[in-house]
């Protein structure tokens, strides 16, 4: 069937190249900013990476107001009423995200009790619960993986209530995100490996899901391209600046594609097992990818084969027979997860993890049934069909 409708939306505008950084001064004048509040994480000031951006500030005019940097790798309500209250006691007006997902997701959080007033983050959970625009939110990723610098949700943890909570909203999509390659130069290998698979598997599963459109694919295929040309290349000189950018790049194009049609039962298996086995989300995204793609073959051949165009190049995909492209495009995504376990000893089996145990296989596949991503996957998924993924993906 072919579509005859569907919605596409992206209003955050992207800065990216050598010196991204410093246009922020600008963008926050352009928006009568001037006390922004940095939110980041132990590891990224560590690292030194807020030294760029406070130059930046400084050279332009701009002193940063406050740094709040006690997000931790799984954000939650205390985390974010923490830093509103320290936003409202230095009386800033705009918010910086400068990290990973989590930290995004707390300085979008943060940024609906800094303008909504309060510290009821409760009554704002779901979709759509949010009626006008918030402060102003920057957004300077130092990964190349989650695309949350233009996705409309955040993810917080209730700790009490021991779940996870979304809020998604058009009015959480932060207003700028700042790709500068100086920000990933320094990421370690299996981070780079494992944010580069979580992309790739965003941009797969926006061109193969049920809410697949023309503009999404768009950006999904130009995502698959740019990480399979750039991600082992990177993996051999971290230093590159131009890898590091086409990496940023491919992330936010994925990020695009997916926030406007949806991901699938990678992602709903993959949010089971990071909740009850712990492991990072960019992993289970890697291991998971090949085998629910062999498991969507039946509904999407033609689709998951037109992938090894921007996947392997044109040579390759012209020599492929049209019948066989789509088990040659999940080949090239193994042989992809090969190299990168060769570089940096990335996992490509559940098992090869050493945290998820074969007795866990049964309440992971329950969980995900309840995951709202399965909704999105082109074939139907019950928990037989899970546990089959699973298994293939044990070991």
């Amino acid at each position: 069937m072919k579509k005859t409708f569907y919605e596409f939306f992206c209003p955050v505008k992207v800065i990216a190249g050598q010196a991204a950084l410093e246009h922020i001064p600008f963008e926050l004048g352009a928006r009568a900013a001037c006390r922004p509040m940095i939110i980041t994480d132990k590891g990224v000031r560590n690292a030194g990476l807020l030294a760029a951006l406070e130059a930046a500030l400084r050279t332009g005019g701009i002193e940063v107001t406050a740094v709040f940097d006690d997000v931790p790798p799984d954000s939650s309500l205390h985390t974010v009423r923490q830093a509103a209250a320290a936003w409202r006691a230095a009386n800033c007006d705009a918010i910086i995200a400068v990290g990973g997902g989590s930290v995004i997701d707390t300085a979008k959080a943060t940024n609906i009790l800094a303008s909504e007033g309060g510290d009821d983050l409760l009554r704002f959970s779901g979709a759509h619960r949010l009626k006008r625009p918030l402060k102003p939110l920057f957004v300077v990723p130092t990964t190349a993986g989650t695309g949350s610098e233009v996705t409309s949700v955040a993810v917080v943890s209730d700790t009490d209530a021991r779940v996870k909570l979304a809020f998604t909203s058009e009015f959480l999509m932060p207003n700028v995100a700042v790709l500068d390659p100086r920000m990933t130069q320094t990421l370690p290998p299996h981070i780079t490996a494992m944010t580069g698979m979580d992309a790739m598997t965003h941009a797969v599963e926006a061109c193969t899901g049920l809410a697949a459109n023309p503009l999404s694919d768009a950006y999904g295929e130009a995502a698959i391209r740019k990480i399979s040309a750039h991600l082992l290349p990177v993996m051999d000189a971290p230093q590159n600046p131009w890898g590091r950018l086409e990496l940023a790049q491919a992330s936010t194009m994925a990020g695009i594609a997916f926030s406007n049609s949806m991901v699938g039962l990678v992602h709903s298996l993959g949010h089971s097992i990071g909740a009850i086995c712990h492991l990072p989300h960019g992993l289970c995204m890697s291991v998971l990818l090949p085998y629910v793609l062999e498991y969507n073959l039946p509904a999407r051949a033609q689709r998951i084969g037109e992938l090894l165009l921007p996947l392997a190049g044109a040579e390759v995909y012209a020599a492929t027979p049209a019948a066989q492209r789509p088990t040659k495009t999940i080949a090239a995504i193994r042989q992809l997860r090969d190299q990168l376990h060769n570089r940096c000893k990335l996992p490509r089996t559940l098992q090869e993890t050493g945290k998820v145990t074969e007795s866990q296989l049964t309440t992971i596949a329950n969980l995900a049934l309840d995951d709202g991503s399965i909704l999105f996957n082109p074939v139907e998924a019950d928990h037989d069909d899970l546990m089959r993924v699973l298994r293939s993906a044990w070991a």
